[in-house]
Formats: structure tokens, sequence, C-alpha cells
């Protein structure tokens, strides 16, 4: 990668009118702050700046103009974490609202799921041993 093309950040903008909710959801359900906020815009970083989203308003100042209000589909937001089980019963225990339980996955995952006020799909995932012989069906690709 060249000198100029360096990054120093990176996170998705979820556009939406529910900026308060989003921010509120993200804070209390999964520990987010946040670090910039204006009537228009939210970015929000978990502990140690280890993730982070943001959400801006469909009617935002910014130019060029950016896309349309997200619909819910097409997109899901993957958040990996060490025990899958302990987040589990952390978003549970803040009251969060679960569309996918605690389960494990014959790929390799122990996830759990759900949709933030946005739409937004999102996975907490943890890496775990695949089933026996999960992916000998799947060979790389050359």
């Amino acid at each position: 990668m060249s000198e100029n093309m360096r990054f120093i950040d990176r996170y998705p903008i979820i556009v939406t009118p529910r900026l308060d909710a989003c921010r509120d959801f993200w804070g209390r359900h999964l520990g987010f702050d946040v670090v910039f906020e204006a009537s228009w815009f939210v970015l929000l970083q978990a502990e140690e700046a280890s993730a982070a989203i943001a959400f801006m308003h469909p009617d935002h100042p910014s130019a060029p103009p950016g896309p349309e209000v997200f619909s819910g589909v097409g997109m899901c937001f993957e958040l990996q974490v060490d025990d899958a089980a302990a987040a589990f019963a952390e978003f549970q225990r803040t009251g969060g609202p679960v569309g996918l339980f605690l389960t494990d996955e014959p790929f390799g995952q122990r996830r759990f799921g759900f949709a933030d006020p946005s739409g937004l799909w999102v996975d907490v995932v943890e890496q775990i041993d695949p089933a026996a012989g999960f992916w000998e069906r799947y060979p790389p690709t050359p």
C-alpha cells in the first residue's frame, strides 16, 4: 500500500433517521461510547477502539449527498468476541432484542444475532472448531 493510502480509521456509516435510538442501543447493549456527535451524525466506538460504527441522518449537510436510507437488507455487521456465551448473557441482561439465539454452527462459529434500531443485522461471533469434515467438502480455490 502506498503512503498516500495509509488508513487511520475505518467504520461503516448507516444512514437512518433513528440516530438517538441507535446511539442509545449501541451504548446500552454493546458498551459503545460516543466519540463524536452532531445533530445529523454520531460516531460510536467500542472499548480500546476495537470496533466502530457511525449513523448519519438522511438530511445530513455533508456534500456530496450520501446514500439512501438503509433498508435493513444486504448487510451484516460482524463483531468477533473471545466468548460468545458471555457476550450473549450480557446482551440478554441488558434486555437486548435477540433475533438469533446462541448457537454453535458446523462451520466453526458460536454466535448470536440481532437487528439494531436502524435494521442493521449484527452477528456476534466466536471462532470455534468446525464440525469434523465440514470444510472438506469446500476445497480451497487455486
